[in-house]
């Protein structure tokens, strides 16, 4: 037996390579995973889900589609609830990217996106972030856009994974326009939107009506593990991929979508809550990393994300250098390379761990840049 002949076009995650055999006591800073606790909203609502635990329809349960809209200021109708917003993201790829088309996606950006285009028979097509903080560059994305005919969808992150680096309302509006005027659907993955430095990013939808705005309760209400994301845009980009989520999973699941309700609607506490717990561990990183290797660092415009420089040394093969970091100094980081070559150069830290792990993480790694 073999597999279906797709499988041939995804390569295992260099994400995997580093997470798989971690050793014991090594301090994880690779995954994006809050440590804080699931809010306690989420948690009563997840005990006193109303009557019977029954099928909802696909576009999902009407009252966490309308607390959804009201976030975003939508209507009801421009909502799809779906299983994580990696769940929004493929529906929409298998719904509107032809075989034989490209896809834009941001050079270092979130591995998901080149398998997904993959899957869909598409080529991706990186475009290369600024060299100012890995900001979205109108320019750049617009001149990849204008050389590439076939395209038939461009995706933002935005703020971005793995780099924490957002964009511009005008870069938005430019990069939206270029995309309307070749009718290539825009999404933009602005599932980190809420946990800001500063001020928080614009949104698609601050830009234009047209495009997607995909996210979900895993990052800024602290929720991976309920698996709810959304999509919001026109209903004439949602119906269809509303068709392949019902194909695909039928719905999600009844009661994490009252949870996830009960979190929407305490957003002002639960986001607050969430910023101040990634506040509090990016100060534990910047003073360990100000003490132990004397580097000054500023934040990034969100996520809980440092993309932090290799040493020269090492930018040869970071998969090595980052397997030598787990396996002797037991800290898990995830190789920049893994997002793009855009990312050779540096190593994706998470600070979402805990702030004790942070201080530690940074102690055992910083031998390893003096070196």
């Amino acid at each position: 037996m073999k597999p279906a002949t797709r499988l041939s076009l995804l390569k295992p995650s260099p994400i995997r390579a580093i997470t798989d055999g971690t050793p014991t006591g090594a301090i994880p800073l690779g995954l994006g995973e809050p440590t804080w606790d699931l809010p306690e909203v989420a948690r009563k609502a997840l005990l006193r889900a109303p009557g019977p635990c029954a099928y909802v329809p696909h576009a999902g349960l009407t009252e966490l589609r309308q607390a959804v809209a009201a976030f975003h200021g939508a209507h009801l109708d421009e909502v799809l609830i779906t299983a994580g917003s990696q769940g929004a993201l493929f529906s929409l790829f298998q719904a509107w990217v032809n075989p034989g088309t490209q896809v834009l996606l941001p050079d270092p950006g979130f591995v998901a996106y080149p398998a997904l285009a993959r899957l869909a028979g598409a080529e991706p097509v990186p475009y290369r972030l600024s060299a100012d903080r890995f900001r979205l560059d109108a320019d750049e994305l617009i001149r990849v856009l204008e050389a590439t005919p076939d395209a038939s969808a461009v995706i933002l992150n935005l703020p971005s994974n793995p780099t924490g680096g957002g964009g511009g309302l005008g870069a938005l509006k430019r990069v939206a326009d270029a995309c309307t005027a070749r009718g290539v659907l825009l999404i933009s993955d602005e599932v980190y939107r809420d946990l800001h430095f500063g001020l928080r990013a614009p949104s698609l939808r601050d830009a234009t009506d047209g495009g997607v705005v995909t996210s979900s309760v895993s990052k800024g209400w602290g929720a991976p593990g309920l698996r709810v994301g959304w999509a919001v845009g026109d209903p004439a980009w949602l119906l269809p991929a509303r068709t392949v989520h019902g194909y695909a999973v039928t719905g999600t699941a009844t009661p994490a979508q009252w949870a996830a309700l009960a979190l929407i609607e305490h957003s002002d506490t639960v986001l607050a809550a969430a910023r101040a717990a990634v506040q509090l561990r990016w100060e534990a990183l910047a003073e360990a990393l100000r003490e132990e290797l004397g580097h000054a660092v500023t934040p990034p415009d969100g996520t809980f994300y440092h993309f932090m420089p290799l040493p020269p040394s090492a930018q040869a093969d970071p998969l090595a250098f980052c397997l030598r970091l787990r396996d002797e100094a037991k800290v898990v980081l995830i190789p920049g390379l893994a997002f793009g070559e855009g990312g050779r150069a540096h190593v994706r830290l998470s600070f979402a761990a805990t702030p004790e792990q942070l201080r530690e993480g940074v102690r055992r790694l910083a031998p390893f840049w003096k070196d």
